[in-house]
């Protein structure tokens, strides 16, 4: 549609990158922008890790109001956000710059007869993403086995549960989204670019 269109150009226009566009049966308009990010050069160490502000939000706030309405698009509500800690993964460099963070995936059609033992009915996964072996592809890497609870006392001669592997492509991913994983003991900082948890 053309007035989502021009919502994009009016976001990017502004020195944003448009992450989700979402608008409901009630009238809400919600647009959820992130700051550009691109990957390091070889060899050269990430950069400092930005974030959007309040002040951002306020000023695509203002001007999407103002461009709505010469649009004439009928809305009862604008929010205008940052994409938090379950930010979804839509485009190839979404997949570059979250690399080896945690990740829930829904593929598109369950993958199939397996002997993995992997259930072939199965569509969501989470786990670590990693860029496959051919460098084109990617992988989800998981254990099935529980988490210890906290303050469990767990046996340095434990054999560590094995590690399964799904391999995908782009297309095959119905959603990805970042797994919202709280960290209760401090803030750290993170050197990719997205949001210290």
């Amino acid at each position: 549609m053309a007035w989502q269109e021009t919502v994009t150009q009016t976001v990017t226009g502004l020195g944003f990158d448009l992450v989700d566009l979402e608008r409901s049966a009630g009238g809400l308009l919600r647009v959820t922008i992130d700051l550009p990010w691109q990957p390091p050069e070889a060899g050269q160490p990430a950069p400092a890790p930005q974030f959007v502000t309040v002040e951002d939000c306020e000023k695509v706030t203002r001007q999407l109001h103002y461009l709505l309405e010469v649009e004439g698009l009928e809305y009862r509500r604008l929010e205008v956000g940052s994409p938090g800690i379950d930010r979804p993964l839509r485009h190839e460099v979404d997949y570059i710059r979250f690399e080896g963070h945690v990740v829930d995936l829904t593929l598109k059609a369950p993958i199939g007869a397996t002997d993995s033992g992997i259930s072939a009915s199965r569509k969501k996964f989470r786990g670590t993403l990693e860029r496959a072996a051919d460098g084109v592809s990617w992988q989800l890497v998981w254990s099935d086995a529980p988490e210890p609870k906290p303050g469990q006392r767990v046996s340095k001669k434990r054999v560590p549960p094995p590690l399964q592997a799904l391999g995908f492509v782009l297309d095959d991913v119905q959603q990805a989204r970042l797994a919202p994983i709280v960290n209760f003991k401090g803030r750290q900082t993170a050197s990719d670019g997205s949001d210290p948890v």
